[in-house]
């Protein structure tokens, strides 16, 4: 136990910051939607074909789009993506709201890349992939350390004072309160950065080699992208094949060959952007594959609902709430392990003169 309580102090010390950043990032992250405060963020979504043909001809013809993320129920503003940090907000009849040149202009492109990246790219991920991981194992050597002092329990939303032994106590036992939303919280995202660690926890629903077939993006091959697609009779196209489905994602090729790709949103799909996708051949606007989301296999089903249970896109006010209740614990645990490690240690017990060496003097 000793080992154990070691390992768990040491860990908390140096990944704590990590957590507690991703616990904050992510709490203001819940409610990006009502902070962003441009005109027009609250319009109720107009999904018929004709409108959004309209705006998708309109602003896909604006010199470097690169491709659109559609309004939706909660945000009823699009997004125009013009390349690495570049885009634009725009109204759904296609009116520019705001544009910028780096994410650094809007504070929600930021902070989303900070909480998904650490402003690193890939090394980022593989940090807060890590910090995931730690996170699991905090969660679960807490909980076996508490069990021992159970019979001490109190709830407390704040130390009683800031030494290191009320700081220690409090956080023992607001993190056993908060442990099964932390795990959630942890797991989730943790599914979304290691692949294999995802399948591991989906493999309860279907057999992993099938789950990861299923969840590769499919390869096209295609010709140049055309002068002007015909945007128009590819939704046309995609609202025949999918009729009660939301249009979400409109992409670009990405390099020669590679087809426009329009992901939409049936009614049963959790996944706010939906995983429900055409392939259409950039040159010629003929559909090459279509994939439906709710004919996937169980275990892929079952990744895809992991974003939306992280991210509080389902569930309500009452589950965001209690996003927001882990979130905070996030961060207060994370950042009183770090203080407490760094900053509080306790002083090492001197140790007694031996009588040998008091003899001698």
């Amino acid at each position: 136990m000793k080992l154990l309580d070691t390992l768990h102090r040491w860990t908390g010390g140096l990944i704590g910051l990590v957590l507690a950043l991703m616990g904050l990032s992510g709490t203001i992250l819940l409610y990006e939607h009502l902070w962003i405060g441009l005109p027009g963020t609250g319009d109720p979504l107009r999904g018929d074909l004709p409108t959004v043909a309209a705006t998708t001809e309109k602003l896909m013809a604006t010199p470097g789009a690169q491709g659109i993320i559609y309004a939706d129920e909660r945000f009823g503003l699009l997004q125009l993506r013009f390349g690495k940090e570049a885009g634009a907000y725009a109204s759904q009849s296609g009116e520019i709201v705001t544009r910028w040149a780096s994410q650094w202009e809007r504070p929600e492109i930021w902070i989303f890349d900070f909480h998904h990246h650490l402003f690193a790219g890939d090394s980022g991920e593989w940090v807060i992939g890590i910090a995931g991981l730690a996170g699991i194992f905090f969660v679960i050597t807490g909980a076996i350390l508490w069990w021992r002092t159970r019979k001490t329990f109190q709830l407390r939303l704040w130390p009683k004072r800031m030494s290191r032994p009320s700081i220690v106590w409090h956080h023992r036992d607001i993190g056993i309160i908060a442990a099964p939303l932390l795990l959630i919280s942890v797991v989730t995202g943790t599914m979304m950065i290691f692949r294999p660690f995802a399948l591991g926890v989906v493999a309860p629903f279907g057999p992993m080699a099938e789950t990861a077939k299923a969840l590769d993006p499919p390869k096209f091959k295609g010709g140049p992208l055309a002068d002007k697609p015909d945007y128009t009779a590819m939704l046309a196209e995609a609202r025949r094949r999918f009729p009660d489905a939301e249009f979400r994602i409109l992409s670009l090729p990405r390099g020669p060959g590679d087809p426009i790709s329009l992901r939409m949103k049936q009614p049963s799909e959790w996944l706010p952007n939906g995983r429900t996708s055409i392939a259409f051949d950039a040159a010629t606007g003929e559909v090459l594959a279509a994939r439906d989301a709710l004919a996937l296999p169980s275990g892929a089903q079952a990744f895809n609902m992991a974003f939306p249970i992280h991210a509080s896109k389902v569930g309500g006010l009452t589950w965001r709430i209690l996003l927001t209740i882990s979130g905070l614990a996030m961060t207060m645990l994370g950042s009183f392990a770090v203080w407490t490690f760094w900053f509080r240690r306790p002083k090492p017990a001197k140790r007694p003169l031996k009588k040998a060496a008091l003899a001698s003097i």
